[in-house]
């Protein structure tokens, strides 16, 4: 018989209530190895959710979902995440996120991913551009490549990457809301314009 979704709930409640009390690993992946086991992926993915971006508990969760539905490109995602928070390395979280690309190219957080895991850091910046062209709206990929330029231009005397950094801190800057974004990115920029290279 399959456990319906409020006691998976609960038992995933009492499973990470339980690690979060002695902070015993080992325990915590026995209870979820035996809760994922006897369930369905649909309903582990709606039973999860509290604790998605908990590596700890979202890794071994989607590894199942994962292995039931191998082209769900958002399951990929996910456990693509939790293996990088869980410090699995950019091979293994590469291939995740290439696997959620081909199922789903239009997946922002497998771009993410994949820009994420390229180790070199000017190629890592050319993932970040490419990902600011397909989604131009998207804040947070804009707010990588500025880092990402930044650092460029620091490590190697990059000017054009320093451009690069500028002018995308200078796009945050326009589209911020609260006062605390624009003052960071204020700071961010009398830096950048201050360095010589």
């Amino acid at each position: 018989m399959i456990a319906p979704q409020s006691d998976l709930r609960t038992k995933l409640e009492r499973a990470v209530a339980e690690y979060e009390a002695s902070g015993n690993v080992g325990v915590l992946m026995e209870r979820l190895h035996t809760v994922r086991d006897g369930a369905t992926a649909d309903a582990l993915v709606a039973a999860v959710e509290p604790w998605r971006d908990v590596p700890e508990v979202a890794g071994p969760i989607y590894e199942r979902v994962v292995a039931e539905q191998p082209t769900n490109a958002r399951a990929l995602v996910i456990l693509a995440n939790a293996y990088w928070l869980s410090g699995r390395g950019p091979d293994v979280v590469g291939a995740l996120a290439d696997r959620a690309l081909a199922a789903d190219p239009n997946n922002r957080g497998a771009w993410h991913m994949w820009a994420l895991t390229e180790a070199n850091q000017r190629d890592r910046t050319i993932r970040w551009i490419q990902v600011v062209e397909r989604f131009p709206e998207d804040q947070l990929a804009k707010a990588a490549l500025a880092d990402n330029a930044a650092s460029l231009a620091s490590a190697e005397h990059d000017k054009e990457a320093m451009q690069l950094a500028i002018r995308t801190y200078e796009q945050l800057l326009a589209a911020a809301t609260s006062e605390q974004q624009k003052t960071a990115l204020e700071t961010a920029l009398a830096t950048l314009r201050k360095w010589t290279l």
